[in-house]
């Protein structure tokens, strides 16, 4: 057992960057992220589950949703695998945010605040050729490039495609990141005598400082966190042992399909067994609402 925490499971990323009490590390670490546009003095934590308009809508459950000083949103979410429509998920997550703000009545004239959308991925950006620690997407004109409005801004933080070491980090971002990336294997906090933010980190991170209750849920956390990677190393393997006894490029892809669709299943069972929502279930597996229903 490391020293630190795990921040790739769902109770280690939220004790990091979702607690009022400490929410100066998540201030630190967006205006870290957004270096040279714009900085962040202070951030109020909205209700992250938002619940549908209508009665027949999706309910919103977000890892971390925030606003700041001016009003402008924040979400902040940890995804440890990929899922059929993972693109299409950020897209709605982000929309959605940007629907809710709209006011009822005539007088209202389409005064948006923008929402930030930073997605840390542990796996690589699916549908991406050439991949890339930190991707940046605006909604701007094919052609000229010219920005056409900046209420939507999603930025995907690819895990895997950082290497570097502790050492050759030459910014509070790469920091961050390479902290994160390595916590549960660090016997120490580097960069504490840099700046005090990563001493506040360390406080709230070792092991040692969780109280009985807190280290009950962080350890079922980690067994999820676990079982997860079990379940997608099998599917993964089982659809590439179905991909070559077909022997055929389009048994391989159809392979992968299937293991990751029982994937999803095995998931979504060993949820349902555990006493999760169905709505929550269908959001991190990316199955349908009635699916989930029918396990």
């Amino acid at each position: 057992m490391g020293k630190f925490i795990n921040p790739f499971t769902d109770v280690g990323f939220k004790r990091i960057f979702g607690q009022e009490i400490n929410k100066d590390l998540l201030v630190d670490f967006l205006n870290a992220l957004l270096e040279g546009e714009r900085q962040v003095k202070d951030i109020t934590f909205l209700d992250k589950e938002q619940l549908p308009v209508f009665e027949d809508d999706r309910k919103l459950i977000y890892d971390v949703y925030c606003t700041d000083e001016n009003d402008e949103q924040f979400i902040v979410e940890m995804q440890n695998q990929s899922h059929l429509n993972f693109r299409s998920r950020t897209v709605y997550y982000l929309s959605q945010a940007i629907a809710r703000q709209g006011e009822r009545g005539s007088k209202w004239m389409y005064d948006l605040k923008a929402v930030y959308g930073v997605f840390f991925l542990n796996f690589p950006m699916p549908g991406t050729k050439a991949h890339k620690l930190r991707m940046d997407i605006v909604l701007s004109d094919r052609d000229t490039h010219e920005l056409f409005s900046d209420k939507m801004r999603y930025i995907f933080i690819e895990l895997p495609s950082f290497a570097k070491e502790e050492d050759e980090c030459v910014n509070d971002f790469e920091r961050w990141i390479y902290v994160l990336k390595n916590m549960d294997t660090l016997k120490r906090m580097p960069f504490r005598a840099r700046k005090s933010v990563f001493e506040k980190l360390e406080e709230v991170v070792t092991l040692s400082s969780l109280t009985r209750a807190e280290r009950e849920k962080y350890d079922e956390s980690l067994k999820t966190y676990r079982d997860r990677l079990a379940e997608m190393a099998f599917a993964q393997q089982e659809g590439r042992e179905k991909g070559r006894a077909e022997g055929l490029a389009e048994g391989m892809a159809k392979g992968r399909v299937e293991g990751a669709h029982h994937k999803q299943l095995e998931i979504a069972r060993n949820l349902k067994q555990r006493g999760m929502a169905s709505e929550e279930i269908a959001q991190i597996t990316g199955l349908t609402p009635e699916v989930v229903a029918e396990l």
